[in-house]
């Protein structure tokens, strides 16, 4: 059973906060306007998704921009091997802020890699284990030229993936040369 209290859900039966705070918000959204990100489907940021996905090997990337009480998926990349199902639940490209991890890799500002998410009990009751299946997750925060967590660019894997350090620089060199390329963009 969960509760909603002061911008958080918790868990009531250990009152350990599921999804944190996040006071960036307001900043964020006004920056995602003013680059012209968050609302829509984005061929650039697809393709990177798609690179991502097979720089790591994985059936699943996105660019993923938090906002209030919603995720955005301004890129993504579903291989061969996603479920049809999964698919089309992507398809739709919102999520509400709950599901997934991308929320806490914005509010840590740091990466985070999930090998297997059933090890973390934090991270295991997320409805994205049940409602999708997956079971692992590699992520890292988008940080604006301004000092703003934009979003994340992630990959996850319906099975348990051992990402390990390799997979940690790998994401924060692809979160790092996708803040470069918004930037650039930025300046056309």
């Amino acid at each position: 059973m969960t509760e909603r209290r002061t911008g958080m859900i918790y868990d009531l039966s250990g009152h350990h906060p599921l999804t944190p705070a996040d006071p960036e918000v307001p900043a964020r959204l006004r920056r995602l306007h003013d680059l012209g990100l968050g609302d829509s489907p984005d061929a650039q940021l697809d393709e990177f998704a798609r690179r991502t996905g097979e720089i790591t090997n994985a059936p699943l990337a996105m660019v993923n921009f938090i906002q209030e009480d919603r995720q955005y998926l301004g890129g993504l990349y579903t291989g061969a091997t996603v479920p049809a199902a999964l698919q089309a639940g992507l398809s739709g490209r919102i999520f509400s802020r709950e599901h997934g991890y991308c929320p806490h890799v914005v509010v840590r500002r740091k990466a985070l890699v999930l090998d297997d998410v059933c090890d973390y009990p934090r991270f295991a009751g997320n409805p994205v284990v049940d409602e999708i299946g997956i079971r692992s997750y590699l992520g890292a925060p988008l940080i604006d030229r301004t000092g703003i967590a934009l979003g994340t660019v992630c990959v996850v894997d319906i099975e348990p993936r051992p990402w390990g350090r390799p997979g940690l620089e790998t994401i924060k060199t692809l979160a790092a040369e996708l803040v470069a390329e918004i930037h650039a963009r930025e300046g056309n």
